[in-house]
């Protein structure tokens, strides 16, 4: 039966079936992607086949090809990676030029993993409503200008 993985709590996955049903599964055997080297091979987002078992919890048997993902460094020094998501339609990456003041290197740096992996995405601008001043609202309007500027949809919001 195929489904799609919408949550993974260390070994266990919930996978949402085709015909509704929200299946409990762990991984069965040994998955390796082809030239993937990855702490998990299964991700949010994976379309996979998955067996269901008596007790109504199931094996995930297989994983179908993705079309893309996003990535970050394992956490354990290794130099595997691990996969946060896949199978992505838009990111949306919220920032905010103060109240907490995001850095446009940490931005820049998703941005390219982001083009890496063939993720669009969308730079959300949160907490302009807490810009008081107006070198606050020029360099929002600037850092707007800048990434709308080479490509990337923006929003600007107060939520």
């Amino acid at each position: 039966m195929d489904g799609l993985v919408i949550k993974n709590t260390g070994s266990w996955y919930v996978v949402y079936t085709d015909d509704r049903r929200e299946i409990p599964a762990k991984i069965k055997g040994n998955f390796r992607i082809k030239g993937i080297r990855t702490t998990n091979p299964v991700a949010v987002g994976d379309r996979v086949c998955v067996v269901v078992n008596d007790d109504g919890t199931g094996f995930i048997t297989s994983i179908y090809p993705r079309k893309n993902y996003i990535i970050r460094r394992a956490s354990n020094l290794s130099k595997e990676s691990h996969i946060l998501a896949s199978n992505i339609d838009r990111a949306y990456l919220v920032v905010t030029i103060d109240h907490p003041v995001t850095s446009t290197t940490f931005i820049d740096r998703f941005l390219a993993s982001a083009e890496a992996y063939n993720v669009p995405v969308t730079i959300v601008f949160n907490k302009t409503d807490l810009l008081q001043d107006n070198d606050g609202r020029e360099l929002l309007d600037a850092v707007d200008y800048l990434y709308s500027s080479i490509g990337y949809d923006t929003i600007i919001a107060c939520a």
